[in-house]
């Protein structure tokens, strides 16, 4: 295969990616990295960090705008940032020290929860009282826009949401992912916020965790321009698509279908794992 012809096939690929992503709310990092590995051929901890580039870019092109909306919730994305951070750098400084068979189980796994989660749609746990004490101190608790105004929420069990949000660096950093499934998670249904509140919030997290952890891939050389270059810009182009054809989209069939393609996925990737890695 020429390499016109596989960066050609590369972007069409993250586009494709980036695009059921957008459309599912998950992102297109979490089918980047084994569509590479298994399509392509590329070395896992290439994958991973041209995964990380891409995941950066989406992050930086949607989060502006939900900022400017009302949706994100700027305090809390700040506050959890500190500890997907940390948790991202060991990620990132453990996926030097694991074995490739290890991560692709574990990729395995994730894509799997990833899966379950894109066919269950989160109910709303929105409160206004009983509010942590410790939101209360660094003032967490905030409204968003809804069309009969902006609606106040009371932010839950900060403590418990910043544990978790330790092992979503932890993920982002080990995978090249950005871990906007058990972020989500944690912030809807742990902290009670606004589903819409969640996953802006998360959107404007990931990039920040991303950014974090692709440094250290970058000082280990695992960041090769040629390959990340067109997973950046499918990525992107296919998310700002999705973006786009959302409202029109039956979003339920999609996530059927994107939730089959991430289980046949995860079932190679599991395969490969347990087989030795590729």
């Amino acid at each position: 295969m020429s390499i016109l012809l596989f960066t050609l096939l590369v972007a069409v690929g993250s586009f494709s990616a980036g695009l059921l992503g957008a459309l599912t709310g998950l992102g297109g990092g979490i089918v980047i990295v084994p569509m590479l590995t298994l399509l392509f051929g590329v070395d896992l901890r290439y994958a991973i960090g041209a995964s990380l580039v891409s995941v950066i870019a989406t992050s930086s092109g949607a989060a502006a705008a939900y900022v400017k909306e009302g949706f994100t919730n700027v305090r809390v994305g700040m506050l959890l940032e500190i500890a997907t951070t940390v948790g991202a750098l060991g990620g990132a400084y453990l996926a030097g020290r694991v074995g490739t068979a290890a991560i692709m189980v574990i990729f395995g796994l994730v894509l799997l929860y990833s899966a379950y989660r894109s066919t269950k749609p989160l109910a709303e746990h929105v409160s206004t009282e009983n509010a942590d004490p410790l939101a209360v101190t660094l003032r967490l608790n905030s409204t968003y826009p809804t069309p009969n105004g902006f609606q106040p929420y009371a932010v839950q069990a900060v403590p418990a949401g910043f544990g978790l949000m330790f092992l979503a660096g932890i993920l982002s950093g080990l995978l090249g992912i950005g871990s906007g499934a058990l972020k989500v998670l944690a912030m809807d249904q742990m902290m009670h916020l606004p589903f819409k509140v969640s996953t802006t919030t998360s959107n404007f997290m990931i990039g920040v965790t991303a950014a974090a952890s692709a440094g250290i891939y970058l000082a280990r050389g695992q960041v090769d321009p040629p390959l990340a270059l067109p997973v950046m810009l499918g990525v992107l182009a296919g998310a700002l698509t999705g973006a786009r054809v959302l409202a029109g989209a039956n979003t339920k069939v999609l996530r059927r279908i994107f939730a089959a393609v991430v289980v046949v996925l995860a079932v190679e990737m599991l395969y490969k794992g347990i087989r030795g890695g590729v």
